[in-house]
């Protein structure tokens, strides 16, 4: 018996025709499926370097930005500021940050920056994990006439200079703020984060 080539035409339009739904079919399913073992938008941006833009922040001025689910405090520093930095280094429990390495290389040194005018620390507390609150005013009743300004946690009475070095008097917190990795992109632009990055 012979073949008909209309069959034989009909069947590789089906036999093609299925096989192209069948491939969208699995497309279609796996897609979802490799989707869903990726990271989230939000495990990505908790381990995200993040750029700030500080050109405009004034003296004085203090700048909070998360970055790995943390608040990470950008202070812009009057020369008042960083000349009162040495007149209470006989205060701080670890001036310079010998007990626990908490700053990059880059940034050991009496104002624990790249550049003096600007601090960047992540703001928690080194106690109990509170957020420490921004006080620039001098002698605030909390502390004493001797304050300057700085950083007090209200939960335990930590205090810490503009540097975000621990006062040794009654503060309960062991460390000084963290300084985070950063690196300036620009004259206004810091990078925290991996400063390879």
């Amino acid at each position: 018996m012979a073949k008909n080539p209309l069959d034989s035409g009909r069947r590789k339009v089906l036999v093609t025709t299925a096989a192209l739904l069948g491939g969208v079919g699995v497309t279609g399913t796996a897609v979802p499926f490799v989707e869903s073992m990726l990271p989230s938008a939000r495990a990505r941006a908790l381990g995200a370097d993040v750029e700030v833009d500080i050109g405009g922040l004034q003296p004085g001025e203090l700048k909070i930005v998360e970055w790995r689910g943390m608040p990470v405090w950008i202070l812009r520093r009057t020369p008042r500021m960083l000349a009162d930095l040495e007149t209470l280094v006989d205060r701080l429990k670890d001036p310079d940050s010998e007990a626990e390495s908490q700053q990059p290389p880059y940034a050991r040194n009496r104002y624990r920056s790249i550049k003096p005018e600007y601090l960047v620390v992540v703001g928690i507390c080194t106690h109990l994990g509170c957020s420490p609150t921004y006080r620039p005013q001098p002698s605030i009743p909390e502390v004493g006439a001797w304050w300057r300004g700085g950083f007090f946690c209200p939960c335990h009475y930590s205090d810490y200079d503009l540097a975000g070095r621990v006062f040794a008097d009654r503060s309960p917190a062991p460390l000084n703020l963290p300084v985070p990795p950063h690196q300036y992109l620009s004259a206004t632009r810091i990078r925290i984060g991996d400063p390879s990055g």
